[in-house]
């Protein structure tokens, strides 16, 4: 059309005091609010709801590209991680006890384990093994090509676990793991028995609905560490809940040489204030850490949120996921140096995220019932 026909077909909010404006496009804290899925808004770039903090963003960002929802019928989704082997993005409905498969050459969602026994975090070794936190039955286990399980950590010292959250595999054929307790509840797992922290008043029977409870793993809650799972089987404390209360994402720096851990909120049965909503850094000897130190304390134009599960990519950024307020929820982006390079917004808060596809650079992020995915100019790192 021509010139004048445009003009005239902008609304007058446009044409005020005869100045022609944009429309802005719709994002999540718009009014109305970006659409998503099956009503997804028309393509705009650049995204409004990826935020460039630093220009060093720009180099990680494909610039014709936009944040998706994929999926929407879950109803607490975690621990995606992506099988090179089998081509698919495995990711856990913990409240649902069941896992599912985002299969990349077709596009399709399907059940993958039902039950999961609550399953949370995710991880491929070396050798293309599922590895899996299991909630309910407090314990981590790894599924072997054959289709058996060998259960490697359900206690340490004679002691039970509380509910295994995340998983960061080492070159080396290490696990390590974090273990707070927000798996010990009615919907993520099984709440203590009668007397643990979670279940002092002994109100809750956790065998309700969940006959296996207690059968494996722990039963009641104890401190919520770190731990190490050596190649031989042999398990090892390597952060104490005194020094990083509730211990929650975990990931490797791509050298192998840092060990990024998130200390989240209040946990059930916590006797502690609970963890403080920041990154910690740990320097990485062999089967120990040492020098731990703040990496973010997570804090957006004044704005505190919380950190869950994050991944890094080969350039030594932690990708974050996030939970705060409206337009604030989503992914954090940081350097090696703990500099927020970016946002990704969100309309739900985010609690873990990884690299997915042939090249591993598609950012699959879980969000409460949702899956999201955002081509980016990055590759996650190894096991990410």
């Amino acid at each position: 059309m021509g010139l004048l026909s445009a003009v005239a077909c902008l609304p007058s909010s446009a044409m005020a005091q005869g100045v022609l404006t944009r429309p802005q496009p719709r994002s999540v804290i718009t009014d109305p609010p970006r659409a998503w899925g099956a009503n997804a808004d028309p393509v705009i770039y650049p995204d409004p709801d990826i935020l460039v903090i630093d220009p060093a963003f720009n180099d990680l960002l494909l610039g014709i590209t936009q944040i998706r929802r994929i999926w929407d019928k879950g109803l607490w989704l975690e621990g995606p991680a992506w099988s090179a082997q089998g081509q698919y993005l495995v990711f856990s409905d913990v409240q649902a006890d069941k896992q599912y498969r985002y299969i990349w050459e077709t596009g399709e969602i399907t059940a993958f384990r039902s039950p999961s026994f609550n399953s949370n975090g995710n991880a491929f070794d070396a050798q293309g093994r599922q590895i899996v936190c299991e909630d309910l039955f407090r314990r981590i286990v790894r599924h072997e090509h054959d289709g058996t399980i060998t259960v490697l950590a359900d206690g340490f010292e004679g002691k039970g676990l509380n509910s295994p959250n995340d998983i960061a595999v080492h070159a080396d054929g290490s696990i390590w793991f974090t273990d707070p307790g927000y798996g010990d509840t009615l919907s993520e797992g099984h709440p203590d028995f009668v007397g643990g922290p979670s279940n002092a008043a002994g109100r809750l029977n956790p065998r309700i609905g969940s006959e296996l409870a207690g059968l494996a793993g722990g039963r009641v809650r104890g401190p919520g560490n770190c731990y190490r799972i050596n190649a031989d089987g042999a398990i090892s404390k390597v952060i104490d809940e005194k020094d990083l209360p509730d211990p929650n994402g975990i990931a490797f720096s791509p050298d192998y040489k840092t060990l990024y851990v998130a200390s989240t909120g209040r946990a059930p049965g916590d006797t502690h204030q609970g963890g403080k909503s920041v990154i910690y850094a740990f320097d990485v000897n062999g089967k120990t850490v040492s020098r731990q130190r703040l990496f973010s304390d997570m804090t957006v134009d004044g704005v505190k949120c919380s950190p869950d599960g994050f991944r890094v990519d080969v350039n030594g950024n932690l990708w974050c996921g996030v939970n705060g307020p409206m337009g604030y929820g989503g992914v954090q982006v940081l350097s090696p140096t703990g500099k927020l390079l970016g946002r990704i917004r969100l309309p739900q808060l985010c609690a873990n995220l990884t690299f997915a596809g042939p090249k591993r650079n598609m950012l699959m992020m879980c969000c409460g019932q949702s899956l999201y995915t955002l081509q980016v100019q990055t590759q996650g790192a190894a096991f990410s």
